[in-house]
């Protein structure tokens, strides 16, 4: 079953969720909410390196959704009991698990958000999937989440290897950026980035000359980074497909090392304005990537943008959006379906079309559970046009969702 949900500035400024999903109130087939309750669980990075990116933000994203939720509906909500709650997996898969479990079992979550860290996300899916509860992953970037790993009870809403590697690397190289040298952090998200950049790469007639695992978290890349400048031939481009705190650790390295002045361009995977933030917009400047969402793209997104800020004294990341649009979009299914069961919940979330402050010209694919929606080539400003804190990047260009995302992997199976 297929709605449209669409969002006007206007309501994003004066807080009204998003409208068009139809009259409110339980289904005429009897469905109920189980308990009287709705649980959201967000399972997260709460201290280490992808606090930032999601970490208490996304706690508070997910409750703005639930908040704004109730304020749509009032008496006419499915039920006016719902909890956010929150864990902290320390961006381990086997803390993942254990909390996840804990969250579906004895918290009786019927969603859970956001996990960061890929292998983490990995292990939360397959917990999901016993479960027989609802995952929405914003925050981890592999594409087996949609592939190999999916399954029917986890969806993907933000972004992954494939929209990065094929908005940076393709364009980088086609800029003329033709020889590589990867690092990445060993484990699945790195390992996927890996793989996706070194196709893109390939496709727009690069090479990559050579790639090498970091350790993870990490704070010294010192031997990465000699080895890059003493390289023969000497690559024209450093691709730094780390994340958080070790992408920053990567970069004031990069500067450290003066490989700029050695003709070697840093090309950067994954990046957020908080780690512009936290890196400097002067060691960044120029510096292209690819994001899934601009905070002030249009003045619906700087709506949006501005209440979170209000709430927390911090621009949200595009992840810290997703959370709040995926929890949206889950309580509205809930809502028009009279039932929080997950396959009833599901039936009114696959092949939606989304149109709201997050996501542009996106669906939800019924064969994967993954929105696909626009994405953005950007560029960061230099230090002189930056004109407002949290807002550090210019759009270059505009990638429709059907070149964003690839196809439906032949590897996911949702039986």
């Amino acid at each position: 079953m297929k709605r449209t949900i669409t969002t006007g500035a206007a309501l994003a400024a004066a807080g009204a969720l998003l409208v068009g999903c139809g009259g409110g109130g339980p289904s005429s087939d009897g469905g109920k909410v189980s308990d009287d309750k709705i649980v959201l669980g967000v399972l997260t990075d709460l201290s280490g390196t992808y606090a930032d990116i999601a970490g208490p933000g996304s706690v508070e994203a997910v409750q703005m959704a639930v908040d704004d939720f109730k304020k749509k509906y009032g008496d006419k909500a499915v039920t006016k009991n719902i909890e956010v709650i929150k864990a902290d997996h320390q961006n381990k898969p086997e803390v993942a698990n254990t909390q996840a479990r804990e969250m579906y079992d004895r918290k009786k979550a019927d969603a859970l958000f956001d996990v960061p860290t890929s292998s983490a996300a990995l292990a939360v899916a397959d917990i999901a999937k016993q479960s027989k509860r609802l995952y929405f992953n914003t925050a981890a970037a592999t594409t087996a989440l949609a592939g190999k790993s999916c399954n029917p009870y986890t969806y993907e809403w933000a972004y992954d290897a494939y929209m990065l590697a094929h908005g940076t690397g393709a364009k980088v190289t086609e800029q003329g950026g033709k020889s590589w040298y990867m690092i990445y952090p060993d484990y699945a998200f790195g390992q996927d980035m890996q793989a996706k950049f070194t196709t893109a790469i390939e496709g727009a007639g690069g090479k990559v000359l050579a790639k090498d695992p970091t350790p993870f978290p990490s704070d010294n890349y010192s031997t990465f980074l000699l080895k890059a400048s003493g390289m023969n031939p000497k690559p024209q481009v450093l691709g730094a497909l780390q994340a958080g705190g070790d992408l920053a650790n990567v970069v004031k390295q990069y500067e450290q090392f003066k490989l700029k002045d050695k003709n070697i361009k840093l090309a950067i995977g994954l990046m957020f304005d908080t780690d512009i933030k936290a890196i400097g917009a002067d060691k960044l400047a120029g510096t292209m990537f690819t994001t899934a969402w601009l905070g002030d793209l249009d003045s619906e997104t700087r709506a949006w943008s501005d209440r979170f800020k209000e709430r927390t004294g911090k621009r949200p990341t595009f992840d810290q959006a997703a959370d709040y649009s995926a929890a949206t979009h889950y309580l509205e299914a809930v809502q028009q379906s009279g039932t929080d069961k997950a396959e009833d919940v599901s039936k009114k979330l696959d092949g939606m079309k989304i149109n709201d402050f997050f996501a542009r010209n996106g669906t939800l694919r019924t064969e994967d559970h993954r929105l696909v929606h626009d994405a953005y080539l950007v560029k960061v400003k230099d230090p002189a046009k930056v004109q407002e804190d949290g807002y550090y990047t210019e759009l270059v260009n505009t990638i429709p969702a059907d070149e964003a995302f690839d196809k439906p992997s032949p590897d996911c199976h949702m039986s």
